[in-house]
């Protein structure tokens, strides 16, 4: 199980661990830090020396009921911060975290490896055709409306084979169109209850069946620290064991805020699989 990043195979069957680096100023954990590039190559160097495979860069805060940003504005926040790392960190696999087709299409063409869209194609019609021919491989998750209007779509008949059903058409799609390698992500937090995402997690390994690597993004999700009764940045523990269970049940690659433990995590993964 591998996926071709810039030239690099990179071998999934092994769980990887992709680093988020949002540079947006209002993400719902770390919105406006990343803003000046001092604290950019500080962060990212730290996440590459604690181990990440992937930096995922994002320039759209896609929580719920996050402002809507043009794209040109889009384009603004991210070009700069690709161009910066490509020549700070010569080799590093960037994952642009959109789901505007001309945005990936730029960010590819400076130098990013892989694209990463939280609608599967659905916010951007050309979205498919173009990663098609940047021939890079495509994470697609699952979500239902915009980041707007997400959790007014929270109802499903059985929420395990209605997402199966989603990605079996946009997968079906993309390889018609020629896309090679795919990731799919079931999109923890997105148009989904908080008892929907446990449900979700606890048949995660339901997965298996489409054949491709899956992603898990719960780091730092309302799922966890709403549960907990706490905030974001005391859900680094809750984030880790959920992480855990995820890596059982199938995941290869953990997008996370804290490479360092998710690393861990992998590690103790790989002793006790």
């Amino acid at each position: 199980m591998t996926i071709n990043c810039n030239g690099k195979l990179i071998d999934l069957s092994t769980p990887k661990v992709m680093g988020v680096l949002n540079i947006t100023p209002d993400s719902f954990y770390d919105g406006g830090f990343y803003k000046d590039e001092s604290n950019t190559i500080n962060q990212v160097e730290k996440m590459l020396d604690q181990g990440a495979t992937f930096i995922d860069v994002g320039a759209y805060s896609s929580k719920p009921n996050a402002k809507e940003v043009s794209r040109d504005e889009e384009l603004r926040r991210i070009l700069p911060i690709m161009q910066l790392l490509i020549k700070q960190f010569p080799g590093i696999i960037i994952s642009v975290d959109t789901f505007r087709a001309e945005v990936a299409k730029q960010c590819i063409e400076k130098g990013a490896a892989l694209v990463n869209d939280i609608s599967a194609g659905h916010l951007d019609e050309k979205m498919l055709e173009t990663v098609a021919k940047l021939n890079v491989p495509y994470i697609m998750m699952h979500m239902r409306g915009t980041p707007q209007t997400m959790q007014e779509h929270t109802v499903y008949n059985n929420i395990l084979k209605d997402i199966l059903f989603y990605f079996s058409k946009r997968v079906n799609q993309a390889r018609a169109l020629g896309i090679k390698d795919i990731v799919i992500d079931p999109g923890f937090g997105f148009a989904k209850t908080l008892e929907q995402n446990f449900e979700l997690l606890n048949q995660l390994e339901g997965f298996k069946i489409t054949e491709l690597p899956l992603l898990a993004g719960l780091s730092k999700k309302s799922m966890i620290y709403k549960t907990l009764k706490t905030s974001p940045a005391q859900a680094l523990n809750g984030t880790t064991a959920l992480n855990m269970i995820a890596l059982q049940k199938g995941a290869k690659i953990l997008r996370v805020h804290d490479v360092k433990e998710a690393i861990e995590c992998v590690t103790l993964f790989n002793k006790f699989n």
